[in-house]
């Protein structure tokens, strides 16, 4: 095999790599869809390294080596699958690997996003429903609440991350607004519990998948992946919770 055909495998690899990470995959799918695609090529042993900011790729006992670099890190799950729809494709011979490396291309740069005003009406319906479950006497009662205050609190998230790529600032701003937002409707008497409302409210900032990833990738072995996005997921919730707790300091 050529040295540049070994080169192009191993930075199909990368490209392949990096945008499962940056949209939350686990690692070991990583690594799996990695090895995989490498081994599809023609390259019987590769050696991967993956981290949260970064990963590697070599071939066993040979000279090539090849790194990038994870510069955001986000949930969006369809670029996963059709990361691995294209994996399968191109271990069952359907595309070439140049094709394979363009589809990821096009991935990367062309997966469309959920419009802004689907994605606050979704968050408007989580927080209106899962405060339900964790609520009690007068759940039904701040449903609507509930919901204007998670969209409005998810409306601010977005609104902040557009200005800055600290993730934690816009949680803990969105927290606020959320907290501010729940005191004035009970304050106006268009609420019944406050802590109903904000339960409900901050479910769609809470950092699920991070904390199922993290504990997935502890479970496979991956120790630093799996602690350092347990941390980040930590400091997310740390974030809301400061958020709310200023309020509370402050309004109560």
């Amino acid at each position: 095999m050529k040295i540049a055909q070994k080169n192009k495998i191993l930075e199909t690899c990368l490209i392949a790599g990096r945008i499962m990470i940056e949209s939350g995959s686990e690692m070991y799918r990583v690594e799996d869809t990695m090895n995989r695609i490498a081994y599809n090529a023609g390259i019987q042993k590769s050696v991967v390294f993956t981290t949260p900011t970064g990963l590697f790729i070599g071939i066993e006992n040979q000279p090539y080596v090849q790194l990038g670099a994870v510069a955001v890190r986000t949930i969006n799950l369809e670029k996963v699958e059709n990361v691995n729809t294209a994996s399968r494709q191109f271990a069952t011979k359907e595309i070439t690997l140049d094709q394979l490396m363009l589809r990821l291309k096009q991935i990367d740069q062309d997966t469309a996003h959920f419009p802004l005003w689907l994605q606050i009406t979704a968050a408007a319906v989580i927080s209106a429903f899962l405060m339900i479950i964790f609520s009690g006497e007068y759940d039904w009662l701040d449903i609507i609440p509930s919901a204007v205050a998670g969209a409005l609190g998810y409306a601010a998230f977005v609104a902040v991350n557009r200005v800055t790529t600290i993730r934690f600032i816009g949680e803990f701003l969105s927290a606020t607004v959320i907290g501010i937002v729940a005191y004035l409707l009970t304050r106006w008497h268009l609420g019944v519990d406050i802590d109903n409302i904000i339960i409900g409210a901050v479910m769609p900032l809470v950092p699920g998948v991070a904390i199922t990833n993290s504990i997935r990738d502890l479970l496979a072995g991956h120790l630093l992946s799996g602690m350092a996005r347990g941390m980040e997921a930590i400091l997310s919730a740390f974030a809301i919770g400061t958020g709310i707790a200023l309020v509370f300091r402050f309004f109560m």
